[in-house]
């Protein structure tokens, strides 16, 4: 069990949402070999090929419209306005993204349609949104010869994700953890593992995520099972286990964010919490763990539709966010895990340049490590099943009804 203080979650306060999760297998080349990468892009394959065919004849045009989620950019876009000064690109930008269901529900039509929506860049978390989006074809391959800057400055453990082999449609923009929150007014014992979200003693005041991958995720860990390699008799497994905590009265109610306010209260003593969340619920009584069992972790991803109207200006942004001076401030605004590590002594430096609460609050961010997560704290973070079309089926019809009472 890994405790997080409440101090070292300076500004995580952003909204999340519905689907979450994270890293991927180690740092494998990210150039997509001419043998291809299996199952993308609404074919069986995606090679180097079909990267220089879609990007032969795209140009710059100098402006680009980005969709994004609430919160993911400085108040006053500082970030932006550096990257409009630095190549002269201007950019349009929308925090239009509350939900990853409600988002695909949206764009799904034009883009199977083969029309614009809109927008040259979008951040999609992976999950089941996002595999439907590179399933169907709807993202454009990325061209890892214009993401040089990527190449040099990811964190291994953000190359070549179980999500998206190669990187071939998506780099990461951040990640964040799933784990509990509790409110010590309430639980006289220390929170440390998922076992407790179980518990009896608890019964009526107990929190659970309405996602399904992230309450099934928690399901099977209760269990011992990994959620990536999990299978159906698995789901199964925790889905009865799930149902049983619901039946037997010990879940209060079932959350897509609104468990912020619950916990802070006391209305639930302890719940799944988001990283991100957690700073908006710090204080002395609201402690934010990371259970032995482990939690999960999930990436928002930079993408770019294969319809975009703009798309080399869309990965000349995308690119120039890994250069890590630029990556530095939007990380010190965010406070999520950034992917990349080389910010680490730049947000050090303006630490130690800073003064009063600023400098103490820049000090605690380059230390956190929600941060800056060690390979040790990695390992105990798990992520989301890939779900093939036939499986996805399956795990939803066995973990959406929990959440519905049905």
């Amino acid at each position: 069990m890994s405790e997080i203080d409440p101090a070292l979650l300076r500004g995580l306060t952003r909204p999340r949402r519905d689907v979450l999760r994270l890293l991927g297998a180690g740092g494998a080349a990210l150039a997509l070999a001419a043998c291809g990468v299996k199952g993308q892009g609404g074919k069986g394959t995606v090679t180097t090929g079909d990267v220089r065919e879609f990007w032969r004849d795209k140009t710059r045009a100098g402006r680009l419209s980005w969709a994004n989620w609430p919160g993911y950019m400085q108040d006053d876009r500082a970030t932006l306005k550096a990257f409009e000064k630095a190549t002269g690109t201007e950019v349009t930008y929308k925090e239009v993204i509350e939900e990853t269901a409600p988002w695909f529900g949206k764009i799904q039509a034009p883009l199977a349609a083969g029309q614009s929506i809109g927008f040259d860049l979008m951040v999609m978390t992976n999950g089941i949104q996002l595999e439907r989006c590179r399933r169907l074809g709807y993202l454009a391959p990325l061209d890892h010869t214009r993401l040089r800057t990527f190449a040099a400055n990811a964190a291994a453990g953000f190359k070549n994700p179980s999500y998206d082999p190669g990187n071939a449609f998506t780099v990461p923009y951040v990640s964040g953890i799933t784990g509990i929150a509790y409110n010590t007014r309430y639980v006289k014992e220390e929170i440390t593992g998922i076992a407790q979200l179980f518990d009896p003693e608890y019964k009526g005041r107990v929190g659970m995520m309405a996602d399904s991958q992230e309450l099934g995720s928690f399901g099977m860990l209760a269990l011992g099972i990994d959620p990536e390699r999990s299978t159906p008799a698995d789901w199964a497994r925790a889905g009865a286990r799930l149902r049983r905590q619901r039946d037997d009265g010990i879940v209060r109610k079932y959350y897509n964010q609104d468990y912020i306010d619950a916990v802070s209260k006391g209305e639930v003593w302890m719940t799944m919490a988001w990283s991100g969340d957690a700073y908006s619920m710090a204080g002395p009584d609201v402690r934010f763990v990371v259970p032995r069992e482990g939690g999960t972790i999930w990436t928002d991803n930079l993408c770019v539709p294969r319809t975009a109207e703009h798309p080399v200006d869309a990965l000349e942004l995308m690119d120039w966010l890994y250069a890590p001076e630029n990556n530095a401030p939007l990380t010190e605004f965010i406070n999520y895990i950034t992917p990349v590590p080389a910010t680490r002594p730049l947000i050090a430096r303006d630490a130690a340049a800073a003064r009063g609460g600023e400098r103490a609050d820049l000090e605690r961010l380059s230390a956190s490590p929600l941060v800056f997560p060690s390979e040790a704290e990695l390992a105990r973070l798990r992520r989301y099943r890939r779900l093939a079309p036939a499986e996805e089926a399956e795990y939803q019809k066995i973990f959406e009804p929990i959440a519905k009472g049905s």
